[in-house]
């Protein structure tokens, strides 16, 4: 081993490659660095992160790369890296011990424990040298190895606690059930948490918390109700205005450092991405305003040019950081404005976006709308808004085309299951409301990836990059892929989607579920066992992988006909009813599956030719609305639903034209042939 080059150099993810060539000698997870931590009778330095994490670059530049704390790490510690994307079910088990040790957490995530893999002290960054009341590094290590050392039972007493602690926190299926109560509470929670001023929840750092404003349309959907469409609208506007949303090559940043969404977090991760165009085409759906359906189709391009590989994947993050500066690749000063665009085009520009000598980060501009002045700017130039709309395009493309230029920022190109389902499934959505056949393509290319290079053995695997496929999938990989097949279908109505995502639910249950008090766990039965296994319900970056999960058992199951699915989510409302009832809004996704078990839904069954003009008029116009509580099972022929939904294969079709079958509270009305009587028996 070369100088300055430890064990991480032989991984594939892109976060243990940046410390491969630390002083640090740090180990990948795995049985040799906890064989040698137990020969030696070391603790271990866990340390978890991700590749485009701000202050793991900082806790880097500032220890990792030191002589001075590398040398007490390699005497006294045995040093364990670990990539949160590829190992949410480690970083899940060792942040909930953070969390309740310290009532905080957040990466990167700082463990010490003992050889048998039990923390006795945790926290997130720490500098070199003590400030901002955080201990510093080398005080730190140096106290809890002497501790470790000379004081075995105060460490003894601090394991059993949180191995009691986390015993504790394993949910038991209570007797009580969540119910219709908990479907409200959830909205006045949110209601309650709401910015009236510059939209979304709580104050800065904001987050958009997409998974919440989708609960709030469905509700919207079934309740009608304005403010919860209100809070929507207002918070999809700022966002798409603020400068969270990269004005110039589109795509969201992780999060807003200020309540008004004008300077991000400036890395872009592929989840938020797909969530948020998820949102913004659900809500073009609910309101047809054509603004949400430009953010959507905005968001697509900009997936489509930096986050796809040439196979048709999607890789997971771009950085913040560009030349070891934070936003340096997207920010700009003003007279570079003039200098790209000139002195006509470029004061139109900085008029609209807000630029000024004086920037609005640190010296510096992001262009936003915030202060949207586009009206005003176009009388004032004697401007239609279709012409000023056109100039301001222009010039939008030559400021990108200047800014390509500069020093990308790094792009970690791994490739993993649950976040590029997440993306084909708003994909497929995009393609089926805005009547896209390339978005479906784009979908379909993505999910051929997935079934050929993610699977081994039959077994849904987490993590691909260069060839490599890694890591047994998760919870949410499998919930989310079984999310992409459904969407897939309901934007082509190939019956093979629902097989699909019926096979990959039925390995889903096999895996993960908890046969004696309900629910998913994080990991497989046939996974690596940690010191836990986690079942997470609570909402995060991402919605939680039980949420999901209920929600497709509650749609395969009206599309299919088998109330095994329904079971399964019945059970789980009592499984989560303890984390749930007080804080419902705390797992919102989990909720929205609530939304459709506990109101009217209806069944509808479509048999006749895809070339029948009828058909195709019928689906386009459904495919237009937002209609959460439908199910639609389309086919040809009613014996082509024998396998996916044998229910629907016993139907008729009426004197060979395109029939429609309308189900209600398990009560179904005489079939139709009629389009306006079908709409309407559909839609009210």
């Amino acid at each position: 081993m070369v100088a300055n080059q430890n064990k991480l150099i032989d991984e594939k993810s892109p976060y243990l490659l940046q410390h491969a060539h630390n002083p640090v000698a740090w180990y990948p997870w795995g049985e040799k660095a906890f064989e040698k931590a137990q020969s030696e009778n070391k603790p271990i330095f866990l340390s978890i992160g991700y590749s485009t994490c701000h202050w793991c670059h900082v806790m880097v530049h500032e220890s990792f790369e030191d002589e001075e704390v590398a040398e007490v790490l390699n005497e006294h510690y045995i040093s364990i890296k670990v990539d949160r994307e590829e190992r949410p079910d480690i970083d899940s088990v060792y942040m909930k011990v953070c969390q309740m040790m310290t009532g905080h957490g957040g990466w990167p995530l700082t463990i010490i424990m003992t050889p048998d893999k039990i923390p006795f002290y945790a926290g997130t960054y720490f500098p070199k040298e003590s400030k901002h009341e955080l201990p510093g590094m080398i005080e730190m290590l140096t106290g809890l190895y002497n501790k470790y050392t000379e004081d075995p039972d105060h460490i003894t007493d601090v394991t059993k606690s949180v191995t009691e602690a986390l015993r504790e926190s394993i949910q038991e299926k209570s007797n009580s059930r969540l119910t219709k109560m908990s479907i409200q509470e959830a909205f006045q929670q949110l209601s309650q948490k709401f910015d009236n001023e510059f939209g979304g929840f709580g104050r800065a750092p904001k987050f958009p918390q997409p998974q919440n404003l989708l609960y709030l349309l469905t509700y919207n959907s079934f309740y009608d109700n304005s403010h919860a469409l209100e809070i929507v609208e207002t918070t999809c506007k700022a966002m798409a205005e603020g400068g969270i949303f990269d004005q110039i090559g589109f795509g969201f940043s992780r999060y807003s450092t200020d309540e008004a969404w004008l300077v991000p977090h400036f890395e872009k991760m592929l989840y938020d991405n797909a969530l948020l165009l998820l949102l913004y085409t659900e809500c073009y759906q609910t309101t047809k305003n054509p603004f949400y359906k430009k953010i959507a189709t905005q968001i697509i391009d900009f997936i489509s040019r930096e986050m796809t590989s040439k196979e048709g994947a999607f890789y997971s993050a771009i950085d913040a950081d560009s030349e070891g500066v934070e936003g340096k690749y997207y920010v700009w000063k003003y007279e570079e404005i003039f200098d790209v665009l000139g002195e006509e085009l470029g004061e139109l520009y900085a008029t609209v976006y807000h630029l000024t000598p004086y920037g609005n980060f640190e010296g510096k501009n992001i262009p936003n709308l915030i202060y949207n002045n586009k009206k005003d700017t176009a009388a004032e130039n004697e401007l239609s808004l279709e012409e000023l709309d056109f100039k301001l395009e222009n010039a939008r493309k030559k400021l990108l085309e200047h800014r390509e230029k500069r020093i990308y920022p790094h792009v970690d190109d791994k490739v993993l299951t649950a976040w590029n389902s997440m993306m084909i499934a708003a994909l497929a959505r995009a393609g089926k409301v805005f009547k896209e056949i390339k978005y479906i393509q784009i979908a379909e290319r993505a999910i051929h990836f997935i079934e050929v290079k993610l699977y081994k053995k039959e077994r849904l695997m987490a993590r691909y990059r260069e060839e490599e496929t890694k890591f047994k999938a998760y919870l949410d990989d499998y919930a989310f892929l079984v999310w992409a097949y459904v969407e897939l279908y309901e934007a082509t109505y190939e019956l093979e989607y629902i097989q699909k995502a019926k096979n990959v639910t039925d390995d889903m249950l096999d895996l993960f579920w908890d046969n004696k008090h309900g629910g998913f766990y994080q990991t497989g039965s046939d996974s690596e066992q940690l010191i836990a296994r986690e079942k997470e319900i609570f909402d995060g970056a991402l919605p939680s992988g039980n949420g999901v999960a209920a929600n497709m058992l509650v749609i395969l199951s009206s599309l299919t006909g088998d109330t095994k699915y329904l079971d399964k989510c019945e059970e789980m409302y009592h499984t989560f009813y303890e984390d749930l009832h007080q804080y419902t809004s705390a797992g919102a996704f989990f909720i929205k599956s609530l939304l459709l078990t506990e109101n009217p839904t209806k069944e509808v069954v479509i048999i006749g030719s895809k070339n029948d003009p009828i058909r195709q008029q019928l689906l386009e116009s459904l495919q237009e609305e937002y209609l959460p509580a439908t199910s639609l099972l389309v086919a040809e022929r009613a014996e082509d639903f024998t396998k996916v939904a044998p229910f629907a294969a016993q139907y008729k079709q009426l004197e060979n034209k395109t029939t429609v079958y309308v189900c209600e509270n398990f009560s179904c009305q005489a079939p139709t042939t009629n389009l306006q009587e079908a709409m309407s028996k559909i839609k009210y």
